[in-house]
């Protein structure tokens, strides 16, 4: 066999081959960073007689690798980072610098509380998907009168559709955990009657129709393998999951971990909380050992619709956030927890490591919220979930800006290594077939300060 000398160049040139061959990519925008200390050595070319098989063996030392920006493969990367548009304050920017700025950022997603007409058709040919909402007052005339909902479906969504891109329209807020018992009858048939008016638009399929739930439909959430229903929703919580997994559409819910850590205000449920070193939380069923709140509130919603037979219908986050300020009272709401949790929580989703009932992928998350609502009632924590400013400067860096993306975010200082059982979840969690942003990297693995050997294998006419 003939040795064939290679430079770093042609491991370049032969990754790009590999994210050819597997149809993934033609043209990727890679930006790598070796300007602190690399080593691509022991790197030779290895060639059969028969000219057929190319082995290559390499040795990588990558003590820091600043960027990895795949945009033409991961177009749609950052598709699950959305944020909630409230507009329940008298000093909001408008609509067009707003969509502007949604331009600037990361964000891909917006769901605002309505149908302000001046919003959506702000957010026109920008891509970025808009979540609509009826009100709760709308609701029974929409179970009650087809053609209401009908002439809402014409007034909210044909005007600037698709231009616009509407791409869920939520049936109500919180109505389960209301004390309207009348609403929560008619949610159902409103639902169905929305979706019939989409349907006889031509729009079945490309517009979802769902509704929106507090945690408090769980009537058990620990450990994250016993999560369940509240008994008390009975056939009123099958009847929507079934129209859930009959259109496909989301299971919407907002787990909110800064609840969670104002009724236990431990030291160690605060860095739970917020993405940082902790022991973590045993889950006796599964022996998994979960590292942060969100992920064992998720994976509980996850238990409850799989105990109920609704594993394959998709759990969206429509909001989770913490406060920067509130008032005396108000234990944790800071600007350094904000950014602690928020920060940390999108680099979680970008890492696409998922939950570990749930893993390789990140679930759409909605973060709360874009801006102050000054007009909100309640404690002052109420009006201090906004990432920016009136005037479009940002509260704190929470890492969304455009220019994070090709840099790595700002990760949570790395946590206490669990238990083998829970190394197992977690290494199944990251190697899943599921995960686009590893799939292209099977035939190499990059890891910090260590060194790491691959074969790569290609055939060769």
């Amino acid at each position: 066999m003939a040795m064939l000398p290679c430079t770093a160049a042609f491991l370049l040139l032969s990754f790009l081959q590999t994210v050819k061959i597997a149809g993934k990519l033609t043209s990727p925008s890679i930006s790598i960073d070796f300007t602190k200390r690399t080593e691509l050595s022991s790197f030779s070319l290895l060639e059969s007689k028969k000219g057929r098989v190319l082995l290559c063996l390499f040795k990588v030392d990558v003590l820091s690798i600043s960027a990895l920006n795949f945009d033409a493969f991961c177009a749609d990367s950052q598709s699950f980072i959305g944020i909630n548009y409230g507009q329940v304050a008298d000093n909001l920017p408008p609509p067009s610098a707003t969509a502007k700025l949604l331009q600037s950022t990361s964000i891909q997603k917006v769901r605002i509380y309505g149908s302000d007409p001046a919003i959506i058709k702000a957010l026109a040919n920008t891509g970025i998907g808009i979540v609509i909402g009826t009100a709760n007052g709308d609701i029974p005339g929409l179970a009650s009168d087809p053609g209401f909902a009908k002439s809402w479906i014409s007034t909210n969504v044909l005007p600037f559709y698709p231009a616009s891109n509407i791409i869920l329209v939520t049936v109500g807020n919180e109505v389960l955990t209301s004390n309207d018992q009348n609403l929560k009858n008619k949610l159902l048939p409103a639902m169905q009657n929305v979706q019939k008016a989409l349907k006889d638009a031509s729009l079945e399929g490309k517009i979802k129709v769902s509704t929106v739930h507090a945690m408090e439909v769980l009537g058990q959430s620990e450990p994250p393998s016993s999560g369940s229903f509240d008994p008390s929703y009975g056939d009123l919580m099958k009847g929507l999951l079934e129209f859930n997994s009959a259109n496909g559409s989301p299971f919407a819910i907002n787990p909110y971990p800064y609840f969670a850590y104002t009724s236990d205000t431990r030291p160690e449920t605060l860095a739970f909380c917020l993405f940082q070193p902790n022991a973590g939380r045993m889950d006796g069923n599964t022996k998994i050992n979960y590292m942060n709140m969100f992920d064992a509130q998720v994976d509980a919603v996850y238990s409850a619709l799989n105990s109920m037979g609704f594993k394959n219908v998709e759990i969206v986050v429509a909001e989770t956030g913490w406060p920067y300020k509130g008032d005396d009272n108000e234990v944790g709401a800071s600007i350094e927890n904000a950014k602690a949790y928020n920060g940390n929580l999108i680099a979680h989703l970008r890492s696409m490591v998922g939950t570990p009932l749930m893993p390789g992928k990140s679930v759409d998350t909605y973060l709360f919220a874009l801006y102050d609502e000054d007009l909100k009632p309640g404690p002052g924590s109420e009006r201090s979930f906004g990432l920016f400013k009136p005037d479009l400067t940002m509260v704190y860096d929470a890492g969304l800006s455009k220019s994070n993306q090709t840099q790595p975010p700002a990760a949570a200082p790395p946590a206490p290594a669990p238990p083998a059982a829970t190394t197992t979840t977690s290494t199944t969690a990251s190697t899943a077939s599921s995960s686009k942003r590893w799939s292209v990297f099977w035939w190499v693995f990059l890891e910090l300060g260590v060194f790491r050997y691959g074969i790569f294998r290609g055939l060769f006419n």
